[in-house]
């Protein structure tokens, strides 16, 4: 009767760890996306899996920065754009947009991209091939990060993107944690087979009480009220933040504020990002924008209205969005605005917008172009911009 209770206890856990990922097949709404993305990156995903199986899971307590205010669990970056003040090299640093320090630290925000390229390739193996090895790396990761205590990063950004001799941290830099949000959204689909229960409610209240600082913080509230890409990525970031512990009080606001605030004071009537075409990266940011537009437009089309295909009453929307950038993602020479003062050369890469826009707004041609991007760019910064890399946890 023992091991009748142990093999039926067992055979019920397995049951449980696959029910969610289960459910979410049977529930998807758009399976011949789902299909269609799984044929054209199947061979990607198992390749990158294969690589990162060996590689250790490695956080923020692994480097340790004389420059930092905090401890060794606090996550650390500087300002991209600000330098030493040739006039007073050992004052306060000045700003030049766009043009990012190679001397600041940035080993924190490696290792967070690291785990951002790593951990959602894994469980999307795992959601392709159901073989264990790939969901229980991907929850090596996941528990280190956010569970184990001697490894763990504290669920804030106090300390991130400081600038010397002005600031030890700002709101700005909220933008670091835009490379959990994969992160997050993969950990929705893995269970048992990945976690233990323990470890799995560890991850959600490291989550939770993070979300909460996002929200409630000074430098969250600043973060989200700011005017172009910035509050675009704090809104997705708490959306699928939420969407990982069923906050959907959470949600439900972020919709409303996507169409109410969001949408009316970002977007163009011609479906460009006004204040992203000011920046002395205006290619770049605009695409980034309108990336992580769409990535939040997906993230919230579990309840209407439906964002992907919402349109305000002039039409702006993220089909016009998609309308305005298609051309010049297409053809880059056409681009009639300013070249970016850095990287403008290892753009465009596979734009996750153009995916979710090809699909909410019919446009066979934007998924034709999708599919021909470079979907695994190499160039830091381009990386540093590229929050969607596993369209397949999305479809």
């Amino acid at each position: 009767m023992l091991n009748r209770r142990l093999f039926c206890a067992g055979l019920g856990a397995t049951i449980a760890a696959r029910q969610s990922v289960l459910a979410w097949a049977r529930q998807r709404p758009e399976s011949g996306t789902y299909k269609m993305v799984a044929e054209v990156d199947r061979s990607r995903i198992l390749q990158a899996a294969e690589k990162y199986l060996p590689e250790d899971p490695v956080t923020v307590t692994s480097f340790v920065s004389p420059k930092s205010p905090g401890g060794p669990h606090d996550f650390f970056s500087q300002a991209d754009y600000f330098w030493p003040n040739p006039k007073d090299p050992n004052g306060p640093y000045i700003n030049r947009d766009g043009q990012s320090n190679p001397e600041n630290f940035d080993e924190h925000r490696r290792a967070m991209v690291n785990l951002s390229l790593r951990m959602p390739a894994l469980t999307a193996a795992w959601l392709l091939t159901k073989e264990q090895k790939y969901a229980k790396r991907s929850g090596d990761h996941l528990r280190a990060w956010f569970v184990t205590p001697e490894t763990r990063m504290n669920p804030n950004l106090e300390f991130s993107q400081g600038v010397h001799g002005i600031s030890t941290g700002r709101n700005y830099g909220i933008i670091d944690t835009l490379h959990v949000v994969e992160v997050a959204r993969a950990a929705s689909f893995l269970g048992l087979e990945a976690l233990s229960a323990s470890d799995r409610q560890g991850v959600k209240q490291w989550f939770r009480e993070y979300l909460d600082w996002l929200k409630t913080s000074d430098k969250g509230k600043q973060e989200r009220a700011t005017l172009n890409n910035h509050a675009t990525c704090w809104a997705l970031q708490a959306s699928e933040f939420a969407r990982l512990i069923g906050d959907e009080g959470t949600r439900d606001e972020i919709r409303g504020w996507f169409t109410g605030t969001l949408l009316p004071d970002q977007l163009g009537k011609d479906g460009s990002f006004p204040k992203e075409l000011a920046r002395t990266k205006p290619y770049s940011y605009s695409i980034f924008n309108f990336d992580v537009m769409a990535g939040l437009a997906q993230s919230l089309k579990a309840k209407a209205p439906d964002l992907t295909t919402f349109a305000l009453p002039d039409g702006r929307g993220l089909c016009k969005a998609a309308e305005f950038l298609f051309p010049y993602l297409k053809d880059k020479s056409k681009w009639p605005y300013a070249k970016d003062v850095e990287h403008f050369d290892s753009l465009p890469v596979r734009s996750p917008g153009l995916l979710f826009a090809g699909v909410a707004c019919h446009r066979e041609d934007y998924i034709a172009l999708w599919k021909t991007l470079n979907p695994d760019p190499t160039d830091k910064e381009i990386i540093r911009n590229y929050p969607i890399r596993q369209p397949l946890l999305w479809v």
